[in-house]
């Protein structure tokens, strides 16, 4: 089995790491710096940034705030929020990130994964989806932080991206963000028939278990937010109780 991921997600507003549940209700939890080093310190394989809010004010990404990030971090991150360009892609990874993931500028100009991936190659591009299943019983891509649906579903989305290159999935249930209840396993399981790409699970994680469960259903890792901002579940611990499950993770 591969190793899976433990991932670390910071919600970026007014420079401050935010948490809300159902993309609603935001809360200040802290420093970014901070927190990103107390995360490297505990074991954390990654830690993905987010600028919540970057693409409905249709403004550029956080690039000062990056090199800072690149400075005092020594594992992988990823960057996103607020990506319109080719020129904002290459910025981020000049600034030190790993990785830069895009979701509103993907769906509204898929172009530009064909673009980037041309030049910087698929490990460096990630696309994050923001799903929620409708009425219908159907998943659906919505974007503009959440705030707006569009008529793509999820899974064709995921095998059109696939195939023109990206290189890594972050999928947030939108229906299970914040809320600590789960993981979208369902969705998780109905992408995993379908990717050839690594997937990173996001939203719903509450306990030790919900980790455990993503990763049966197929998820190559699994992002966190607010059970380590509150330090809910301590990632040494959340690591060890994995590994004694059978869960081959990095310790």
């Amino acid at each position: 089995m591969l190793t899976k991921r433990i991932i670390a997600a910071l919600d970026i507003q007014n420079l401050k790491v935010v948490k809300g549940i159902k993309f609603q209700d935001i809360k200040e939890v802290g420093d970014p710096i901070e927190l990103s080093k107390r995360y490297e310190k505990d074991g954390i394989d990654e830690i993905v940034f987010l600028d919540i809010s970057a693409s409905l004010e249709n403004r550029n990404p956080l690039f000062k705030l990056i090199e800072k990030i690149s400075e005092n971090l020594n594992i992988p991150f990823t960057v996103g929020g607020g990506i319109n360009s080719l020129k904002d892609i290459i910025t981020i990874i000049n600034k030190g990130a790993d990785k830069v993931f895009i979701n509103t500028a993907a769906v509204l100009n898929p172009d530009l994964i064909k673009k980037s991936v041309k030049i910087l190659g698929s490990a460096n591009i990630c696309i994050a989806i923001d799903s929620k299943k409708e009425n219908n019983g159907e998943d659906y891509v919505y974007i503009k932080g959440g705030s707006k649906k569009t008529d793509i579903k999820t899974l064709e989305w995921i095998k059109y991206i696939q195939n023109i290159g990206a290189g890594e999935v972050i999928i947030t249930s939108m229906d299970h963000d914040g809320v600590q209840t789960g993981y979208g396993c369902e969705l998780i399981k109905k992408i995993n028939e379908v990717s050839t790409i690594p997937v990173i699970a996001s939203g719903g994680a509450g306990k030790i278990k919900h980790f455990y469960d993503v990763f049966e259903s197929g998820a190559d890792g699994a992002l966190a937010a607010s059970i380590f901002h509150y330090e809910k579940i301590p990632i040494y611990q959340l690591k060890k109780s994995l590994k004694e499950m059978d869960v081959n993770v990095r310790i």
